[in-house]
């Protein structure tokens, strides 16, 4: 059953409501059908439906839903997974797309960072797969060995519980079952943002295969000479009792204190001394000496003297200069504590000084502190202070601004430490990276980044791969029981190639242990391109169709730790970069620029924002920012995309209520003979039609270029500026003037025809931005063969017609000139009125034939337009206006106001604006106001005063106009 537009707009339909009463009263009661999977009832005027491709009840129709649902989302995540349209289709032999997922933390929880890069790899995938290409989006999370750790025991702790208690055996028991049972909270919640991955392929950086690749890394490397252990700087959390990466540690400003202390001088008088700030005062037991600069006269006479380590029992240090001193900071003496200090460390490998560690791995000083020996790093602070002060040690302490090192996951603050550790040396590796950018092989967008690449590996330091904890890849390393460990290591792929290497050499009695230590999670990470896809199993069906991937997608600020190690690692085993493009997206904050953190109260949470706005408004809003650069993101964008899905949908509503009934036939057959792909058939269409399609054709090419750039904040601007700006708010309003007039069925098909074929190229444009609103709109229409996710891309090159596009800029510029009259007037919305065209022959030719989308469009009252190549006798007692050079319009003045009540009201507002201004200009030459007022007040007001003088003279202008057209009147 069918229904007339009459019944269907009767219902909410925003579009429909606002058509030109004029011609909806002469409009046929033209019938409307729904596309094939569609089954309607009248029940009571209403319309009920269940929609959907194979009659799931998946979908539902925008004819019968006042707006998108969001909670249709999830229903047609599921109906696309379940038909299997996230794996990779080799039927059409093109070249794979290969996006590797970063692994999110096994721990996470969905955040901004993920909803960004969730969004950018999902436009990449669903491009890539609608041009025709193999595609898959290789998903997975990250073991996390520090927060996963660390969650686990603090839950064990609620129980009363320690690790320690437990063993490491069945402390990793409990960590798996924790992993089980929780670990795929981040999983799902990458599903709701509409990620398209190949989730049958989904990977954990602990699996068998994942674990046998980092073991087999782990082992080449070693061979190549490229591991070794030794005892160096690394970043130590005390709580955790584990070295951390530099990533994995955050700098915060906070409130702390500068103090200054003696150092007196061996062999001097009391006088002799130096003094030495400090923020750090307990570190002084591990000073090896103090430095001041060669050239800072002020303590010359020092140098090469010996100091005394105050608290120490007269431990003695030399005095030596260094240029890399500042003298100009604080007293320009600095100790150096070369066990505590990064910097001290390097000054002091440089400088041949010894080491001291004054500390033991859980933050207590160790016995080098003597007395302090035991007591915690800060409570010796205090204590040391304390009793400097009693000995006359000390010179004054001062509120200081520091900024403060803290472990990532467990708040601390970090303790540089020099600790035993295995290391990856990088140099060699490096050099390779940086070739692969020279040679063009790697491609770092934004460009900007390819220096910071360049200048990070150039200046690379070895690689701390070892932490101390229970949770990870066991370092692949086993030691003799009885032997130094120092001394003799075996480094195997098993236990029991290990056990075979040992015995081969010391006898089949000798007993082996394996190293406490497990692999820094990174070092699993930089393997994650290719031991997902079967490395080192080279044979591998995934690593042979898919290797080298795409493109990797991440934030920026994870491009040295992470992205810099793949590259490195990927050439290292495969001889290949890992991927061919590098594409960096920066961070998001709040409005005001800020970065988002619970202690601002700015976090705006993903799936809060999917509930309200939908998950295409969110997926829109992240899409629009500039690679590389941070976005800020605000309600106030969230409010507008979701206007922007809303509008999409009245759109797709328009245009299903405006195509022939089902069952018509010729209707059918009349619209399928319009062809768009040949000059030949675009010049057959009239205007309006020629226009938007043109300018369609335009946006494909536009669009491709773009999403093959990857400027994705292009591609979307460029869409919504198209759908919204030339689809829906000029070619749709222009088809009624098409649809509902009497003039037989072919008047109306070529704007059906037009209407559909340009909303489903905006659909599949706009799909891989808004999957979910876009694929229920598509199934809507009527024929659809295959899903919207899968449908083919639109075609390129395609034919346009700039000169049509010229002529509909012209319409439309005349359109505006008329509108804006009408609101110079105030005419009221329903009033038609009057107008006469005057342009060359030419220009009239083509407006003269599209004069009912004229009067539609500028509300003009279709009987009174007229077309000339002159002026109207009247024109003196017409508003003129030049649209564009060469046509021109005027308005008769009487159809659009009463003019001897408007030469009143004018006159009136006249004389109020009158005074206003000459208030203002009385201030204004006032010496007292202008010398003793403050100038931005001044300067206000004389910005007042200009802006008022403009429109007196304005006013004047248009009442002097009315004036003179009332005494022509009579």
């Amino acid at each position: 059953m069918a229904f007339s537009n009459a019944s269907l707009l009767s219902s909410s339909c925003s579009v429909c409501n606002r058509l030109n009463p004029l011609l909806f009263s002469t409009q046929r009661r033209r019938r409307i059908s729904l596309s094939r999977s569609h089954f309607i009832r009248f029940r009571s005027m209403r319309l009920i439906t269940v929609a959907g491709m194979g009659d799931s009840g998946v979908f539902t129709s925008p004819e019968v839903a006042k707006a998108f649902d969001f909670s249709a989302e999830e229903r047609i995540y599921k109906w696309w997974e379940s038909q299997g349209y996230f794996k990779p289709n080799f039927e059409r032999g093109s070249d794979p797309f290969v996006v590797p997922m970063p692994p999110p933390n096994v721990t996470g929880s969905l955040h901004m960072g993920h909803a960004m890069f969730v969004t950018l790899e999902d436009i990449m995938v669903r491009y890539h797969r609608m041009r025709g290409r193999p595609t898959l989006w290789l998903p997975g999370t990250d073991h996390a060995g520090i927060a996963t750790q660390l969650v686990v025991e603090r839950m064990l702790a609620a129980e009363g519980i320690k690790r320690v208690d437990l063993g490491r055996e069945e402390f990793t028991k409990r960590v798996w079952e924790w992993k089980e049972k929780y670990g795929g909270t981040i999983t799902n919640q990458i599903k709701r943002l509409g990620a398209s991955c190949d989730w049958t392929r989904e990977r954990f950086t602990l699996d068998a295969q994942l674990s046998r690749a980092v073991v087999e890394a782990f082992v080449r490397l070693h061979e190549k000479g490229l591991i070794y252990q030794g005892s160096y700087m690394v970043n130590w959390s005390p709580n955790l009792q584990t070295a951390v990466s530099d990533l994995e540690v955050e700098y915060s400003e906070e409130p702390g204190a500068l103090y200054h202390i003696k150092y007196r001088v061996a062999g001097g008088s009391r006088s002799d001394y130096l003094t030495i700030a400090t923020t750090r005062p307990e570190t002084l037991f591990g000073d090896t000496a103090v430095a001041v600069h060669p050239e800072d006269e002020r303590y010359s006479k020092y140098i090469g003297k010996q100091a005394i380590v105050p608290m120490t029992y007269g431990r003695h240090v030399p005095i030596i200069s260094d240029k890399y001193v500042d003298k100009d900071f604080g007293t320009g003496v600095l100790k150096i504590s070369p066990g505590h200090d990064h910097n001290d460390y390097l000054l002091a490998r440089k400088l041949g000084l010894p080491i001291l560690n004054i500390m033991n791995k859980d933050g207590t000083l160790n016995e080098v502190a003597g007395l302090y020996c035991g007591l915690d790093r800060f409570e010796a602070r205090k204590k040391l202070w304390s009793d400097l002060e009693e000995t006359g040690l000390t010179v004054k302490k001062e509120a200081y601004t520091l900024r403060v090192p803290r472990s990532q996951r467990g708040g601390e603050i970090i303790e540089p430490l020099v600790s035993k550790q295995w290391f990856v040396t990088m140099e060699p590796l490096a050099e390779k990276a940086l070739q692969a950018v020279e040679k063009g092989e790697l491609t770092i967008m934004p460009e900007r980044f390819e220096k910071i690449y360049d200048h990070w590996l150039s200046n690379i330091k070895d690689w701390c791969i070892s932490r101390q904890l229970w949770w990870g890849h066991r370092i692949p390393v086993w030691y003799i029981v009885g032997k130094d460990c120092e001394e003799e290591y075996i480094v195997a792929r098993s236990t029991e190639e290990a056990l075979q290497k040992a015995r081969e050499k010391h006898g089949k009695n000798v007993e082996i242990y394996q190293d406490p230590d497990v692999l820094d999670t990174w070092f699993s990470s930089a393997l994650w391109p290719f031991s997902t896809l079967g490395w080192p199993d080279v044979s591998a069906e995934d690593f042979k169709n898919f290797y080298p991937t795409s493109v990797l997608e991440t934030g920026h600020d994870i491009l040295f730790f992470w992205v810099a190690r793949m590259v490195m690692m990927g050439l290292e085993f495969t001889g290949k970069v890992p991927f061919s493009n590098i594409y960096l997206h920066g961070l998001i904050r709040d409005s005001q620029g800020r970065k988002m953190s619970k202690t601002l109260g700015n976090v705006i949470d993903p799936l809060d924002t999917i509930k309200e706005y939908g998950t295409d408004a969110l997926r829109f809003t992240l899409s629009l920012g500039t690679a590389g650069q941070d976005l800020n993101l605000s309600i106030e964008r969230l409010t507008s995309n979701k206007a922007f899905t809303n509008k999409l949908w009245n759109a797709g509503k328009f245009v299903l209520q405006n195509l022939p009934r089902q069952s018509d036939l010729p209707a059918w057959k009349a619209m399928q003979d319009f062809k768009f792909d040949t000059e030949e058939s675009l010049l057959k269409l009239p205007l309006p039609e020629c226009w938007v399609v043109s300018k369609l054709h335009m946006l494909i090419d536009a669009v491709t270029m773009s999403y093959d750039k990857f400027f994705f904040g292009d591609v979307a601007r460029e869409i919504y500026d198209f759908f919204w700006a030339d689809f829906a708010d000029w070619y749709i309003e222009a088809s009624k003037a098409r649809l509902y007039q009497s003039g037989g069925d072919s008047v109306a098909s070529v704007a059906q025809a037009v209407l559909l074929y340009v909303f489903e190229n905006i659909l599949k444009l706009l799909h891989p931005f808004m999957p979910f609103v876009t694929e229920e709109l598509w199934q809507s229409l009527p024929n659809r063969e295959t899903a919207l996710i899968v449908s083919a891309w639109p075609q390129t090159s395609l034919p346009r017609q700039a000169e049509s596009v010229k002529k509909f800029e012209n319409l439309q510029a005349l359109t505006r000139a008329i509108r804006n009259a009408r609101a110079e007037y105030s005419v009221e919305p329903a009033r038609r009125i009057s107008a006469s065209i005057v342009a060359s022959s030419e220009v009239i030719q083509y407006i003269s034939k599209e004069r009912e989308v004229l009067a539609l469009l500028s509300r003009l009252d279709l009987q009174n337009v007229s077309f000339t190549d002159s002026p109207p006798g009247d024109a003196n007692q017409s508003v003129h206006l030049v649209a564009s050079e060469g046509l021109e319009a005027y308005l008769p003045l009487a159809d659009m106001v009463d003019i001897s009540a408007e030469v009143q009201r004018l006159t009136k507002r006249l004389a109020k604006m009158q005074t206003e201004y000459d208030g203002l200009m009385a201030r204004l030459n006032s010496p007292s106001f202008v010398e003793k007022a403050p100038e931005d007040i001044v300067r206000g007001v004389r910005e007042k005063a200009a802006e008022a003088e403009e429109k007196l003279t304005l006013t004047r202008n248009r009442l002097a106009f009315l004036q003179s057209t009332v005494l022509v009147s009579n």
